[in-house]
């Protein structure tokens, strides 16, 4: 517990410095945003077994023609997703998440891939088996939604990633959808995210190892720790990205600030992953900013 509260205080003083930067510089922020629209739908598409690439999945969203035959649904996955996100990044101030936003943003991403599904929860003989398991009961999803966000809205006195991660793990354990609902979780994330003030992450399918083990942790024994790290790691590296930028730093690859510090790569790339230090990931590449103070 301890440790765990060190962790969140850093994620707060992450968070002050931004608050603290931010002030006419929204419109640089806004880029970033709009600029990681692609690594999101990348990664997030790759978890659910996606074949396009980053590259690939930027020249959809750029409508640039591809070198290779691609079927057409992972083409709508692709752009109905970058809406999604869109979507949440402009309507999640507005309003708190519920079950009328959860569903219009499935109808958004299911929409032209099953028409006949989008933007409803399962109903009938609608079962579906999640891993080793059975999902929820389709005539209780409903009722189990209800409850989801009202534990969601009335848990306001728990960090925001503890949060997250109970949403997150539960959501998917309910597993709502015929499709989608791997998607919509992740999406799910940012909007609770947005809305509390914080920046939004990236689930990464190089982490998808872990990410499993979150929900093979979750099932077992109702363990949300594993998620509430990965939560919480991937919000401290979305705020030293966008603190690289809002407090002017030069911003160089992880293997060029290796060589000029004299620090193993492997040293530096460790630390990386475990943000123990101001490293982040643009399309894969670690880099990290250097040049002004950090306070």
């Amino acid at each position: 517990m301890p440790r765990q509260k060190t962790f969140y205080t850093r994620i707060e003083a992450l968070r002050k410095r931004h608050f603290l930067a931010l002030p006419g510089k929204e419109s640089l922020i806004s880029l970033l945003n709009e600029a990681e629209v692609s690594e999101q739908v990348y990664n997030s598409n790759a978890i659910e077994n996606s074949t396009l690439s980053l590259e690939e999945t930027e020249k959809i969203l750029l409508q640039v023609d591809l070198d290779r035959f691609i079927n057409e649904r992972e083409i709508f996955e692709a752009k109905n997703l970058a809406r999604v996100m869109e979507y949440m990044t402009a309507k999640a101030k507005d309003k708190d998440l519920d079950k009328e936003t959860i569903l219009l943003l499935h109808k958004m991403l299911i929409l032209n891939i099953r028409d006949e599904i989008a933007g409803r929860f399962r109903r009938g003989n609608e079962w579906v088996r999640v891993g080793s398991y059975v999902a929820s009961n389709p005539a209780d999803v409903e009722s189990l939604i209800d409850r989801m966000l009202a534990d969601y809205q009335g848990n306001a006195d728990q960090h925001i990633v503890k949060r997250i991660a109970s949403l997150h793990l539960t959501f998917e354990h309910i597993h709502p959808f015929v499709d989608g609902n791997g998607r919509i979780g992740r999406v799910m994330n940012n909007y609770a995210l947005v809305r509390g003030g914080y920046v939004p992450i990236t689930v990464r399918y190089a982490d998808r190892e872990k990410y499993y083990q979150a929900f093979k942790d979750f099932d077992a024994k109702n363990d949300t720790t594993v998620m509430e790290e990965i939560v919480g790691t991937a919000l401290v590296e979305s705020y030293h990205k966008r603190l690289a930028y809002l407090e002017g730093k030069s911003i160089v690859p992880l293997i060029e600030y290796s060589k000029r510090e004299k620090i193993a790569l492997s040293n530096l790339l460790n630390k990386a992953k475990r943000q123990t230090i101001e490293a982040f990931r643009e399309k894969g590449v670690w880099k990290i900013g250097v040049g002004k103070e950090k306070e």
